[in-house]
């Protein structure tokens, strides 16, 4: 069995910190993801860069790591220490970390068995994977609203594979959601995106619509079907209405504990007096209303 540098896999040096070591991370997956990258093997080496994070990111298992290979270098032939296991891991009939997530025998050697170094639990519980990114889910406003599943295709260790997802009901832009780990793979976490909406704002649990009205809708009082995300609801607006102003709807907003409401912010559309006889409604407006709106300001 081959020896692996982990440090030299990332291309960081021994002494790089937790940022370091993330952002070198980083910028390999990105490299040699098989979705996008056109190196040679490019599958095989996004795996070693995994590896090597798992180790490289672990406290614990960076010391025992560093302990282990100070006098080593990549491609050695290798052999753990007869006391390996009594130091740093448990013996016992858990999986091997590798046969669960297609790491090299190397690694399992060093941290494969259950209990060992870095293992969420201890004991009988097994080896806990740490959770990893699995990207983004992007959902419509309506959906977030009501809940949905999506089939979206995540990414192991170089390998695609397909999960039924279930979006729940009021989720919030940018929430997580964990994909619970299965068959020993570690749980991914999937992040929320929600389009934009060309009616709908959502702040917080609330929904806010901007409701277009003519001046005299405002001015008289009107009842406007208007459209919320659990269907059209009749809002009265009362007389002598001005632009800017908000009304609610309560309960109306995303779901929760206690759901949110929507509020109507009121805009006033002026008809263009593009007649004869539109410009005299103009015009007698004018004489019989005797209203200054800029009343107010400072002679």
């Amino acid at each position: 069995m081959q020896f692996k540098d982990y440090y030299e896999t990332l291309g960081v040096s021994r002494g790089a910190d937790a940022e370091e070591v993330k952002r070198a991370y980083r910028k390999q997956a990105r490299k040699y993801h098989p979705d996008v990258s056109k190196e040679k093997n490019a599958e095989e080496k996004f795996k070693n860069v995994q590896e090597a994070y798992e180790v490289l990111k672990d406290a614990d298992k960076r010391a025992a790591y560093d302990q282990l290979g100070r006098d080593y270098r990549s491609g050695q032939q290798f052999r753990p220490p007869p006391d390996w296991e009594q130091r740093f891991g448990q013996s016992g009939g858990g999986h091997r970390f590798s046969d669960l997530n297609g790491f090299s025998d190397f690694f399992s050697s060093l941290f494969g068995a259950a209990g060992g170094v870095g293992a969420g639990g201890g004991g009988a519980g097994g080896y806990s994977q740490p959770e990893a990114d699995g990207g983004q889910v992007e959902v419509s406003i309506e959906e977030a609203y009501a809940g949905t599943r999506r089939r979206v295709s995540i990414h192991e260790n170089g390998r695609a594979r397909l999960v039924d997802v279930q979006i729940p009901a009021g989720v919030a832009d940018g929430q997580a959601l964990r994909i619970g780990a299965a068959g020993g793979r570690g749980a991914l976490i999937l992040r929320v995106k929600l389009r934009p909406h060309p009616i709908f704002v959502l702040q917080g649990k609330d929904v806010q619509i901007e409701l277009p009205l003519a001046p005299w809708e405002a001015a008289l009082g009107a009842k406007i079907a208007v459209p919320t995300l659990g269907g059209t609801v009749e809002l009265t607006i009362p007389a002598g209405a001005q632009a800017g102003q908000k009304l609610r709807l309560r309960g109306r907003g995303f779901p929760g504990v206690p759901s949110g409401d929507q509020f109507v912010l009121l805009k006033l559309v002026t008809p263009n007096a593009e007649t004869p006889q539109a410009k005299e409604a103009y015009e007698r407006m004018r004489r019989e209303f005797n209203f200054n709106p800029r009343a107010a300001w400072p002679p």
